[in-house]
């Protein structure tokens, strides 16, 4: 990509990898990466993802591994929202919010509502070797960004925009479950990730589902 291209490839330009389910590609990729940024815990993430994706679990082990040997560690999520000039942050699995419970309560709505409308969750975004289809849903039900969207759906009303910053990459099932959201409710929600703007409007994201 360097030589031909003068683009130094980053981990937003291997996510196609995950996107196509492409394990070998995605392996080529993480081993360039890595060599150009050895401590760049996004290309281990991405390919642990990959092998989440198609249950390889000794990948993700081994991968892991090599993050404790090397001393890299994932960097936790976390997404903020703006409501009346205060800026709300919330963890994965946050729970220290005032409103945590009619934060959680909306959410198992909107999660009812949505799989009322045939959504099934993406469990190749739980990086555990869960067998357990509740404890896999669970899992993706504390995702940051999802807290962050229940909380602006019960503090602002449309046609205000629920706008989001997240520190990491968007989980493929957030994203999905955004684009759910702003047709269901009828919202327009603005999401910085780490890597790109995600304007979900409609039922569809302005990245085309390429991030």
């Amino acid at each position: 990509m360097l030589p031909v291209y003068e683009v130094t490839p980053q981990v937003k330009h291997y996510a196609s990898c995950k996107t196509h389910g492409n394990v070998e590609l995605g392996e080529h990729a993480f081993n360039h990466l890595i060599e150009l940024e050895p401590r760049n815990h996004g290309a281990y993430v991405l390919l642990s993802n990959i092998y989440a994706k198609f249950g390889l679990w000794d990948g993700v082990t081994k991968l892991r591994k090599l993050m404790r040997d090397f001393g890299i560690q994932k960097e936790p999520g976390c997404s903020s929202i703006e409501v009346g000039g205060s800026v709300h942050e919330f963890l994965v699995g946050d729970n220290s919010h005032p409103l945590c419970k009619k934060i959680y309560l909306k959410l198992n709505e909107i999660l009812l509502r949505l799989k009322s409308t045939g959504y099934v969750p993406n469990k190749s975004h739980v990086l555990q070797d869960i067998e357990e289809e509740d404890v896999q849903d669970h899992a993706l039900y504390l995702h940051s960004e999802k807290l962050a969207i229940a909380y602006g759906l019960i503090s602002t009303n449309s046609p205000v925009p629920i706008r989001i910053v997240k520190n990491l990459r968007v989980c493929g099932d957030c994203h999905s479950v955004a684009k759910l959201i702003s047709k269901l409710y009828d919202r327009e929600i603005l999401l910085r990730d780490r890597y790109r703007f995600h304007h979900f409007r409609g039922g569809d994201c302005s990245c085309m589902d390429y991030w």
